[in-house]
């Protein structure tokens, strides 16, 4: 989050509008268009219902104020405008204080199937749809809490279980039906597929000293996701004591890489 990024956010005016131009409302349709319409039947129901209620249509970047409206109703959560990037402190301050930062910003078509920053479609596609459910929205609540007191080394095994879940976790129940909750899938087309049905990657439940210790690339396809029962099992986790197991996990050496180095591919 400390690097310098390409993008510059757009300033609200002070009501929260954000005049978007024709180019980048042009933008969100074809993210959009191409991508939601693969999710009915992989997105969890939360999603989908999240989606919903928030009202996000295919034509137009949405305003933040009227995401705000529909997120304070459901859950007392709301989006924070924010720039391209912004420092760790910032994000779990954010987080603590149940606001969801949104970077004003839309990808150029030339990164249209990857972006290593999150912009506007990323947070409010990918995420903001689930901050309408109770225990996601509480999840991340107590995530922001924990990161903002915690040190910079805790913020790294922190970081881990925000990847495999807020951005990359499954849900997998009894049966094997396997739907999507995590953003960072659910706003890409590549990953959804990879994510839901590849023989390739690798799905495990749950185990949070194992989430804790596992490392991650953020520029490829997740060589492995982890699954909750139900989007539900988030309450639980949030109520078990997090930072007793960062400092467990501490102890333990890393768990080996299912990833090759970045020099070693072409």
């Amino acid at each position: 989050m400390s690097k310098t990024s390409q993008y510059v956010a757009h300033q609200p005016d002070p009501n929260g509008f954000v005049a978007w131009s024709s180019n980048e409302h042009q933008t969100w349709h074809a993210l959009s268009q191409r991508q939601y319409p693969t999710l009915g039947d992989k997105a969890c129901q939360e999603y989908l219902d999240g989606f919903k209620a928030l009202g996000l249509q295919y034509d137009k970047v949405p305003q933040l104020a009227d995401v705000d409206k529909v997120l304070l109703k459901e859950t007392g959560w709301r989006t924070a405008a924010v720039p391209a990037l912004i420092n760790f402190s910032r994000f779990f301050e954010l987080l603590a204080n149940k606001q969801f930062p949104v970077a004003t910003f839309i990808r150029s078509p030339e990164e249209l199937d990857y972006l290593q920053e999150p912009d506007i479609f990323h947070e409010v596609f990918g995420h903001c749809p689930l901050l309408t459910n109770p225990a996601f929205a509480q999840f991340t609540e107590t995530y922001g809490k924990l990161g903002l007191a915690a040190s910079k080394e805790e913020r790294v095994y922190l970081a881990r279980l925000y990847w495999f879940t807020v951005e990359f976790g499954l849900l997998q129940n009894h049966s094997g039906e396997r739907k999507i909750y995590g953003g960072g899938i659910l706003s890409s087309p590549k990953e959804t597929e990879f994510a839901y049905a590849s023989d390739a990657a690798d799905r495990e439940p749950f185990d949070m000293m194992t989430v804790l210790r596992t490392p991650y690339r953020i520029d490829i396809l997740q060589p492995v996701y982890f699954y909750l029962e139900s989007i539900d099992q988030l309450f639980d986790i949030a109520k078990t004591d997090i930072m007793k197991a960062v400092h467990e996990a501490q102890k333990l050496p890393m768990l080996p890489p299912r990833f090759e180095p970045k020099s070693l591919q072409n």
